[in-house]
């Protein structure tokens, strides 16, 4: 792999593993990105994010260019390939990224950490909401998986849908039982419970 190879990512893994099965320009790209469904566990927000990742994977010789479209309709379209290096990285990456754990950094577990700015009734508040929010999203995961056969080959297409329904409904489960202790009053605090826990000469 080139010295200037790009560190893996879920975007240039997703890149190489569209341009695995056929030459695509970043249009394509976006569109198949969003008809698999892979816009749920990748971020795409932004097309000029898709561009970049190219631009990379190019510079480091995982893609190449295959074809600039040219038609009267459209502005012209450049169309790219993976390289063979490109695909011994995609296999390499997806390798590490499935057998090794990473530590991950989301919002959530960092907001939890300082929740104690709030009053016990604001995190209350707060936290109900968001086992609404989870609870439509079991929702939705639960009609996308509906009627998908366990059993049958197509199951690996839904694996990730599967992933996050496990992961939804374990953080529903989590925040029903913490909002229950707020709500009982078996989870509570105060300012000054806190400034007497972390003791003098901490200010």
């Amino acid at each position: 792999m080139s010295p200037s190879a790009p560190r893996s990512s879920p975007l240039a893994l997703t890149v190489l593993s569209l341009l695995h099965y056929q030459p695509l320009h970043p249009y394509g790209m976006q569109r198949l990105i969003k008809e698999w469904g892979k816009d749920q566990v990748v971020n795409v927000s932004q097309r000029t994010s898709i561009h970049r990742t190219i631009e990379r994977l190019v510079a480091a010789g995982l893609v190449e260019v295959h074809e600039v479209e040219r038609d009267q309709q459209y502005a012209e379209r450049t169309v790219y390939r993976i390289t063979d290096e490109g695909r011994r990285a995609a296999r390499a990456w997806l390798l590490d990224m499935l057998g090794t754990p990473k530590p991950e950094y989301p919002q959530f577990p960092v907001a939890l950490s300082f929740a104690l700015m709030l009053t016990p009734e604001e995190t209350l508040t707060v936290l109900d909401d968001r086992a609404a929010a989870v609870a439509r999203t079991l929702d939705a995961l639960d009609a996308q998986l509906a009627g998908e056969d366990d059993g049958g080959p197509s199951r690996v297409i839904w694996l990730e849908t599967e992933y996050q329904r496990t992961m939804a409904a374990a953080e529903l489960h989590w925040l029903t039982a913490v909002t229950d202790d707020l709500r009982s009053g078996r989870l509570a605090w105060s300012w000054e419970e806190l400034a007497a826990l972390a003791g003098p000469g901490t200010g």
